[in-house]
């Protein structure tokens, strides 16, 4: 749990591989900070870091290296806090073993500040999963690094994507398409609805979360005719948790679960599997996409894309994913502060 809960609320930003379009990002997040409504946020990372990003997109952005998270509201609205853990040599848009072990170092510092109560909640720049796996990072991304550090089952640590105007939770992540039918389960898709459902109350606001389930085949199945998951799986987890009290529809076909009367219908929507989930949230929000990690005693959000390496330096990476991560963090931050 956490120790404490800062007074003002202050948002921890890891710095993500510097090599990529993460570090400029917070530095453009926070040039609009004002106009975006951010609460006070600061970044672990490298100082020379962030001022060559912000140079190479033409930003200005005054910087002030802190000791300590305390120290991060006070300066907020005329520096942007970094909280400094050493410089690298390191090349734009060019992924190395020592920008791994920077973001490596980021991660596990600006992690480490927010289970112990320093800041409100965690916002990660993308990282590059390959490059960390050279330098020793065993997990397969950054939200089972979380999982493990905050001493949850990874199997409990639900991925959601957020964004305007749409909420998904694919049930299944990263696997080959091949695979998904056998992960599936009752209790799999039963247990993530619940977490996601309790993070829509504590976290969004959400007093009722109404819950819309996909199906995995073509016209969910259709009985039977194109697939049994929906009546040998997919329903009885449905069933489940009507019993338990959550109002859930489906299973669904999913290619109408998406269009704007539909939309109007739930709050969020499971789906089975990666694609299914993200390619919807990603042709409606792209811009504005957040992954959010449920399940945790953190707060932790991270814009919904990745490295970007080949667009690092060019001025093309948009910063409204990053903006609204940490709009976000400060969101569901304030909301468990005013419960507790």
């Amino acid at each position: 749990m956490l120790s404490r809960v800062p007074d003002p609320l202050i948002i921890a930003a890891s710095l993500g591989d510097p090599a990529g379009i993460g570090p400029e990002l917070l530095c453009a997040a926070w040039v609009e900070r004002k106009s975006a409504g951010l609460a006070p946020f600061f970044v672990v990372g490298s100082m020379a870091v962030l001022a060559g990003a912000a140079v190479a997109r033409g930003l200005t952005v005054p910087m002030l290296a802190i000791d300590s998270p305390d120290q991060a509201a006070s300066c907020f609205s005329d520096k942007l806090p970094v909280l400094d853990i050493g410089g690298i040599d390191y090349a734009p848009g060019q992924p190395s073993d020592g920008g791994a072990e920077l973001a490596f170092r980021a991660l596990e510092v600006a992690t480490g500040i927010v289970r112990g109560g320093g800041a409100a909640a965690l916002v990660t720049a993308p990282v590059a999963k390959s490059q960390l796996a050279r330098v020793g990072f065993t997990q397969p991304g950054q939200t089972e690094y979380l999982a493990q550090r905050c001493g949850v089952s990874a199997r409990n640590a639900v991925m959601m994507l957020a964004g305007p105007s749409l909420k998904v939770v694919p049930v299944t992540v990263h696997a080959a398409l091949a695979e998904v039918p056998g992960m599936l389960n009752v209790e799999l898709i039963r247990d993530r609805a619940m977490i996601a459902a309790a993070a829509l109350v504590r976290d969004f606001g959400i007093a009722a979360p109404r819950l819309a389930v996909a199906g995995l085949n073509p016209h969910a199945g259709e009985d039977g005719r194109f697939g049994t998951e929906e009546l040998t799986i997919i329903a009885p987890a449905i069933a489940e948790l009507r019993a338990a009290g959550f109002d859930v529809v489906g299973p669904l076909p999913a290619d109408g679960m998406f269009h704007p009367d539909a939309r109007a219908r739930y709050d969020l929507a499971i789906c089975m599997y990666h694609d299914q989930a993200l390619i919807p949230l990603k042709t409606l929000d792209f811009d504005e996409g957040v992954n959010v990690t449920l399940g945790l005693p953190i707060v932790r959000t991270s814009p919904d894309h990745g490295t970007a390496f080949p667009l690092t330096g060019t001025g093309q990476a948009r910063a409204g994913a990053t903006i609204a991560a940490l709009r976000m963090a400060g969101e569901c931050a304030s909301r468990r502060l005013a419960a507790s």
